[in-house]
């Protein structure tokens, strides 16, 4: 009788005093897409643990392969007469690959995605790149035999080869690439000498280094008492062998940096390595240049300017350990470090650190358990911090550090909001407000520099009136309406919809339609206004070639231009000491989206923008464009007030159980047929809806909000449905998403595809 090892399926089974683990297989193969149930034998089941490296036999061979333990389990999901056992453990205890393998069982069961996704998101891809190689050249005889053979070459006249000869008798070696380019000596005449071992060619591979900078050695800045008593709570707690989230609160130019530094350099010092996240690539210039400047040659980066052969060797200079410190997005948190002590987490509000692709990850929750795999410590650091951190701060699940004087000495910029509404109605239909006008001519005049801010990326088609500032809202779900062809309003959350308006329902205003701004038109007026002033752009159209993003941010912070316009990406920690003004040319753009986040995302732009004036020892301005000066997020963003800011906002989320007072998951079904993917929506809906437990209050139940169409119904002749579910425990959730995956996998769907998304940061 054959036996074979089982896929999990099927029912459990329990055998006495017998265990089982899960294996994926080392093989690279898309359809391998599950773990293998396989035996423990008594003799091993000391060692077996998960993220174990095995060798088990596979397939109808029993070809001994290499496996991971992803799971050690007391009951067989399959008929146990027919699971193979373990052969031996690889010894070392648990690998840096296990540890990713590890990893990607944690995405696939929390976020859900199929193994290979998951697989795919955590391990280096393997990329055919020709390895770079750097070949010498030197005597492969002794100085008098090497005499001896230039003589001959001259009276032969063999001119190049004796010039080569001649050079290696002053130098004991010499670069191939000279040999061949300054000496003029053909690499067929190399090769010849080389063959008459007279010479030796010399080739060592050599990994990609993507650090292309030069940065003088920068000297440790003295702390403040409270930079300092922060460093000292978290290397103490790691002295003691206590792990922890921290959460660093600290206000915009407090030294967050110069904290991050010194933990790393305490962290280090203990023999560990440390990932520095930062949320966008154009930040990774400033930041790089920073880290180099401290610790020199052993921090490299990792995103996605680089090349697949850059991305692979940062990986395996990682794991050889020629680096201590990985510098990049959320994708630099799978660097194969083998003894992680830090992750640093900086701008931890950003939406960037939501992965929008299966496994639909975020990298704070990620990067703990990370942080748990390697017993290392977690420091998420923000001005505004998220929601949900403060909530977990608040309720003592991360301990709170705060900054809250700026290092210079300075004094928060001044901020002045301008109602767009009264400029329209003195006759200013500028995209520029007088206010603004005014600062900029002073700015110019004294050569100080500007920075104009668009949140282009904010516009989702909502309409507002531009006489009272009324924006058109979902009466059910307190998130602006969208503007669809054919004249209808839609809500993205509850599907609610109504006619478009050709008036304001408040005023009765004809000014009401879609707002739309952006960066190149912006460029085009201010170039109209200052014919004379130096003007960059950075947005998506500008930084589109490679290092592009630091060549305008080296541009600006040399003072080649006097104003910088652009998006999201300039207002995220740059560190400008001759910027005072800072103008934010349409706050609605981020406030008005159909979003439940939509507030708390206009006040951390807000804030980081107004964060960007008066870094240096000149004081700064900041102006706020709005059509709504006395919306919350404003009002709290020109004063800076997080705390009052987080307390109104905590209530209205509670009030609507939203993140992060409740949990809330979003199930998309993609469809080449829009009933089909209708049918299927409302199918898995009433799956959700099955969970429901009666015995509980109404506003503590699991909640199903939808099927309804997304926010972009159709996308390539494809449909597209969504629904929510929300509940407090997030465990419940991600068995309420292992039934629906469970039945959608049971239907054998074709034509349709499924997604899921916990706590999106995106309306759908």
């Amino acid at each position: 009788m054959r036996i074979y090892c089982s896929s999990m399926r099927g029912k459990g089974y329990n055998i006495l005093d017998e265990r089982y683990a899960d294996i994926i297989i080392d093989i690279a193969h898309e359809k391998v897409d599950r773990p293998f149930q396989y035996r423990i034998p008594e003799s091993l089941r000391e060692q077996v643990a998960e993220g174990s490296c095995v060798r088990v036999p596979f397939g109808a061979g029993n070809r001994l392969r290499k496996g991971y333990v992803v799971a050690v389990k007391d009951t067989a999901e399959f008929d146990s007469s027919k699971i193979k056992e373990i052969d031996s453990v690889e010894t070392g205890g648990v690998s840096v690959e296990g540890r990713q393998i590890l990893l990607a069982a944690f995405l696939k069961r929390n976020y859900g995605s199929t193994m290979i996704q998951a697989l795919k998101t955590v391990l280096p891809a393997k990329v055919s790149v020709r390895a770079l190689e750097r070949k010498s050249v030197r005597l492969a005889i002794g100085r008098d035999e090497a005499k001896e053979a230039l003589l001959v070459l001259e009276k032969k006249h063999q001119t190049a080869r004796a010039r080569l000869l001649k050079e290696l008798l002053s130098v004991d070696c010499l670069p191939y690439a000279l040999v061949t380019g300054k000496l003029n000596v053909s690499s067929a005449a190399v090769k010849a000498l080389a063959e008459q071992h007279i010479i030796s060619v010399d080739t060592e591979k050599k990994l990609r280094n993507p650090i292309r900078i030069q940065a003088d050695g920068a000297e440790k800045k003295c702390l403040s008492p409270a930079q300092q008593k922060a460093v000292d709570t978290v290397l103490s707690d790691f002295a003691a062998g206590i792990r922890k989230t921290y959460l660093l609160h600290g206000i915009t130019g407090s030294g967050k940096t110069e904290v991050y530094m010194h933990l790393i350099e305490g962290v280090l010092k203990r023999g560990r390595q440390a990932i520095v996240l930062i949320p966008e690539i154009a930040l990774t210039y400033q930041t790089l240049m920073r880290f180099y400047s401290r610790f020199g040659d052993r921090v490299s980066v990792m995103n996605s300017t680089l090349s697949a052969g850059e991305k692979y060797d940062q990986c395996e200079r990682a794991k050889r350990g020629e680096i201590d410190i990985i510098i990049g997005p959320r994708s630099a948190l799978f660097t194969p470090f083998p003894n992680i002590g830090l992750i640093v987490m900086d701008e931890e509000h950003e939406n960037s650190y939501k992965s929008e692709s299966s496994p639909k990850y975020h990298a704070r929750e990620t990067a703990e358990e990370v942080a748990r795999m390697h017993g290392a410590s977690v420091v998420l650091g923000s001005a505004t911090p998220s929601l949900e951190a403060s909530y977990r701060a608040e309720r003592g699940a991360y301990t709170k550090l705060s900054l809250t004087e700026r290092l210079t000495g300075g004094q928060l910029p001044a901020v002045h909001v301008v109602d767009l509404r009264k400029e329209l109605k003195e006759g200013n239909r500028s995209i520029f407000s007088r206010k603004l006008q005014e600062l900029l001519d002073d700015r110019l005049t004294k050569k100080q520099q500007s920075m104009l801010f668009i949140n282009r990326r904010g516009y989702a088609g909502f309409v507002s009136c531009r006489a009272c500032g009324h924006v058109m809202k979902c009466p059910h779900c307190s998130v602006s309406l969208s503007e669809h062809k054919g004249g209808r309003l839609i809500c993205h959350y509850c599907g609610y919809e109504e006619p478009a308006v050709r008036s304001c329902p408040v005023c009765k205003s004809p000014y009401i339609s879609g707002f739309r701004a952006g960066t190149q038109q912006i460029e085009e007026k201010l170039k109209e206004l200052y014919p004379k002033a130096r003007v960059l752009r950075m947005d998506a159209d500008t930084t589109k070639q490679k290092e592009s993003y630091e060549k305008i941010l080296a541009a600006f912070a040399g003072g080649e231009a006097d104003i910088l316009i652009g998006t999201q990406m300039i207002v995220k920690g740059h560190d400008f000491p001759n910027v005072t003004l800072v103008g934010v040319l349409a706050a609605d753009l981020s406030l008005s989206v159909g979003d439940y986040r939509a507030a708390e995302r206009t006040f951390q732009l807000l804030v980081q923008a107004a964060g960007r004036a008066g870094r240096g020892v000149l004081s700064g301005e900041v102006v706020i464009q709005t059509y709504q000066p006395g919306n919350a997020a404003i009002v709290h963003a020109a004063a800076q007030d997080y705390k009052g800011f987080y307390e109104e906002e905590i209530l209205y989320r509670e009030l609507l159980r939203y993140p992060p007072v409740c949990n809330m998951m979003a199930v998309q079904i993609f469809a080449k047929e829009e009933k089909a993917g209708e049918e299927l929506a409302k199918k898995l809906a009433e799956l959700a809806e099955s969970f429901q437990d009666t015995a509980q209050r109404a506003d503590r139940r699991l909640l199903v909000i939808g099927p309804a169409p997304a926010a972009v119904g159709r996308v390539n002749d494809i449909f597209r449905f969504v629904f929510y579910v929300k509940y407090e425990n997030y465990d419940t959730l991600v068995k309420v998403k292992d039934k629906i995956e469970e039945r959608a996998a049971s239907m054998q769907l074709k034509n349709e595809v499924l997604q899921i998304d916990f706590n999106p940061v995106n309306a759908f």
